[in-house]
């Protein structure tokens, strides 16, 4: 188990400072995190929620970047590729299989609200003008492990 849990610590920290660094992550540590955190989400969980929890998720992150294309196409008039990164939409589908669906809710949204203010912190010292948003939110999420882990926090995989 614990083997599992510094192998999903290195993969957020390698997206997190890969992102940040140069706004590229290595493709293959999306299905990693995602196997890792929904190996950790299935074996402290019930199991008949498990499934029900990950459609559920994957559900509303699908909805979440359909209404990313749409908003880019007909509002901004730009193509999705400019507005929203492909390392970020794999964050997101990767993270879903993290939590249970009440759960995952809020700390997507905290991550979110997080890597706004964050970025509006560090954007005068990067030299970057896009959001390494798949980087910050690994950062929270990291963050989120290891308050739960080392019982900071309740259980995330239950609510």
């Amino acid at each position: 188990m614990l083997v599992i849990k510094i192998f999903l610590l290195l993969s957020l920290s390698t997206i997190c400072f890969q992102d940040i660094k140069a706004r590229e992550v290595y493709w293959f540590l999306f299905p990693i995190i995602g196997i890792l955190s929904g190996y950790l989400h299935y074996i402290n969980t019930f199991k008949e929620l498990f499934l029900a929890s990950i459609v559920i998720n994957v559900s509303f992150v699908l909805i979440l970047i359909i209404l990313i294309f749409i908003y880019s196409k007909l509002k901004l008039k730009k193509p999705m590729s400019e507005t929203f990164a492909l390392g970020d939409c794999l964050f997101f589908l990767a993270i879903a299989f993290s939590f249970s669906s009440i759960s995952f809710l809020i700390t997507f949204i905290f991550s979110l609200i997080f890597s706004l203010l964050i970025h509006l912190i560090l954007k005068r010292n990067s030299k970057f003008t896009t959001v390494p948003l798949a980087g910050y939110m690994s950062l929270f999420y990291i963050l989120i492990y290891l308050s739960m882990w080392t019982g900071l926090v309740e259980s995330l995989y239950i609510l």
